[in-house]
């Protein structure tokens, strides 16, 4: 995937994560995210950056669509999210 269509996957799942949750709950839920000190307005930052905050994006969604109706996402969902976010991080330090 190109870069510039990595941030316009970026743009809507804060888009969704916006929709998901209220403006109170979004900085108790988004920790992860909003530590990476990165957004999709972000076009200087690296392609592994933006890969990895949508990876950071996509496992806070689950967990909070997870939330709000159990059951519906299975558990290793995150996992495997944790697990791609790891390898991400390897990719930014090797950059």
């Amino acid at each position: 995937m190109y870069k510039d269509e990595m941030i316009q996957v970026h743009q809507f799942l804060v888009y969704m994560l916006k929709y998901l949750i209220d403006d109170e709950e979004i900085e108790k839920n988004c920790k992860d995210y909003i530590s990476l000190k990165i957004n999709p307005h972000h076009i200087h930052r690296t392609k592994a950056e933006h890969k990895k905050a949508i990876f950071v994006l996509c496992k806070t969604i689950s967990e909070v669509v997870a939330n709000k109706d159990p059951g519906s996402i299975p558990p290793n969902v995150s996992n495997t999210l944790d697990d791609l976010i790891k390898r991400t991080e390897k990719e930014i330090n090797y950059a």
